[in-house]
């Protein structure tokens, strides 16, 4: 694969960053009309700037190091990448109004525990930590690759996760 369809890649996963975005913006303001309550909000930029790098850092180590592409990885990691996408549509569809890029509970609403969430409390930590790896390693930039999974786990256990934790014990089980 070369640099400038690896580019293209890294582009249509920043485009789906902003469909997301959007998502949870209309969703953020379905909550909040309905009393719902933010937990974590500090955390939210630097979740933001985070995985911004990533896709920036990914460009930027291939093009400056020179890393090549190496099919028998690229490509495992590329299907990897598209299945990380897919699941983050089934988790997005699942939660339906409820996903949200921020951590946002809404009075009365029920804990979902069908789709993904019957089989994990946190999925898309999950698919996050996979495409984390996934993406930069298409192209072997596997600095990239280290470096984001090691801030995106201290994020997630030392913010987001007890964030979401809290707000999910406001929640009553399905």
């Amino acid at each position: 694969m070369s640099v400038a369809l690896y580019a293209v890649v890294v582009v249509l996963v920043a485009v789906e960053r902003l469909v997301e975005l959007v998502i949870s913006r209309r969703n953020l303001a379905w909550a909040m009309a309905r009393g719902g309550v933010e937990t974590g909000r500090r955390h939210f930029p630097v979740m933001v700037a985070l995985h911004t790098a990533l896709l920036v850092a990914c460009l930027v180590e291939v093009v400056a190091l020179d890393r090549p592409f190496v099919p028998w990885l690229g490509w495992t990691m590329l299907v990897v990448l598209l299945l990380t996408e897919a699941t983050r549509a089934w988790v997005i569809a699942t939660l339906g109004r409820q996903w949200n890029t921020r951590v946002v509970v809404v009075p009365g609403m029920r804990r979902v525990t069908r789709g993904p969430y019957r089989f994990l409390r946190h999925p898309n930590y999950v698919i996050v930590a996979a495409e984390g790896v996934a993406l930069p390693l298409i192209h072997t930039a596997w600095v990239t690759a280290l470096v984001f999974t090691v801030l995106n786990a201290a994020l997630l256990l030392l913010w987001r996760i007890p964030a979401e934790e809290r707000a999910l014990a406001r929640l009553r089980s399905a």
